[in-house]
């Protein structure tokens, strides 16, 4: 078959409604699935060939209506309005769940960072996240990453990963100390800066353009939270790990641009540090229930492959501040003596 008229795997509903937002029959389309991401989600590259020239492909998103559908046009729009560079929108169909959008391309920055184009990406990187936190808050409606939520992420980790993978029964998880450590995790998040926090922003949801520009996808879990938040998901990323040296010197410069009110006389770049690190720790116990979760639940063993990683931060952190923080100490002691034996048992354990 050529090109135009080859539907890979696409269901017959996404080319009917494909046929008719672009007005040509679907024989004059090409629709091939791409690959997908953490979400039930699907992506189809979309090419239109007409009188054999082919215009510039789109692609078109199949998205189920627990994806947040709504939150990801306004989201969509809100960054846009603050010049981040993010998928343009042809149209959408919330009822079936159908999005056509500007096609980026498949350049993940990861890819990029792999071959150490660091200094070509890293620096737009932080001037988004710049951007992203001088919107006003009170002028969006998303909601807020609050006490509950944040707790709720961390409970993932007991359940999918300490249970469900390392097999952990309940009597020897001790589920009251678990709630003084996510205390302590909630409240350093709930201290900091209030900004708009994408909650995804890494190298596998920032894509190199073309144009040189980094564009900025899978936004639509978007909220008002911790002003660190974004920073450990760039930073601290769970698929490309950096050397401490390099993250805090990253640090600092997205300090260095911080309003006066939180920077400079607002809170010292100790105390930034500091928020970034127990954010850091709160992102990647989350993680490794997530990962877990996908394994179990969805048929995704693949992420396993990162949990090495992802441990390895959990056990950074909590070697930088069980001294500082009584309510990590008991925390820190047994992730070390029980957990990480029963890890490095697993066969998608490595020493990092």
């Amino acid at each position: 078959m050529t090109a135009a008229g080859a539907h890979s795997k696409a269901p017959a509903e996404l080319l009917t409604w494909l046929a008719a937002v672009t007005g040509h029959d679907d024989s004059l389309l090409s629709v091939t699935l791409v690959a997908g991401d953490a979400s039930p989600r699907r992506y189809f590259r979309v090419r239109l060939d007409t009188e054999g020239k082919t215009q510039p492909s789109l692609i078109a998103v199949i998205s189920p209506p627990t994806e947040k559908n709504e939150a990801f046009l306004a989201i969509r729009d809100l960054l846009e309005a603050s010049a981040i560079k993010v998928p343009s929108l042809v149209t959408a169909d919330l009822q079936a769940g159908f999005f056509l959008l500007e096609d980026f391309g498949d350049a993940l920055l990861l890819d990029a960072l792999r071959q150490g184009q660091i200094s070509q990406w890293y620096p737009q990187a932080l001037q988004i996240l710049k951007r992203q936190r001088s919107i006003d808050p009170s002028a969006t409606e998303l909601p807020q990453y609050d006490e509950a939520l944040l707790a709720q992420e961390m409970d993932l980790f007991p359940r999918w990963f300490l249970g469900d993978l390392l097999g952990f029964t309940d009597t020897e998880i001790d589920a009251a100390h678990l709630q003084e450590v996510w205390g302590c995790l909630v409240d350093n998040a709930m201290v900091q800066p209030q900004v708009v926090v994408h909650r995804d922003f890494h190298s596998r949801n920032l894509m190199c353009l073309d144009s040189g520009e980094l564009g900025v996808i899978d936004f639509q879990d978007g909220v008002i939270g911790p002003m660190t938040y974004d920073l450990v998901s760039l930073l601290k990323d769970c698929y490309v790990v950096w050397p401490r040296d390099s993250q805090l010197a990253w640090l600092q410069q997205a300090y260095d641009d911080l309003p006066d009110d939180i920077g400079n006389g607002g809170v010292s770049f100790a105390q930034c540090v500091r928020w970034f690190d127990l954010m850091g720790l709160q992102r990647h116990i989350k993680v490794l229930g997530i990962f877990s979760r996908l394994c179990f639940r969805d048929g995704k063993p693949q992420y396993l492959e990162d949990l090495p990683t992802v441990l390895a931060y959990v056990a950074e952190a909590l070697n930088l501040y069980r001294e500082q923080e009584p309510r990590l100490a008991v925390f820190a002691e047994w992730f070390e003596a029980d957990l990480m034996p029963r890890a490095a048992l697993q066969p998608w354990f490595r020493a990092e």
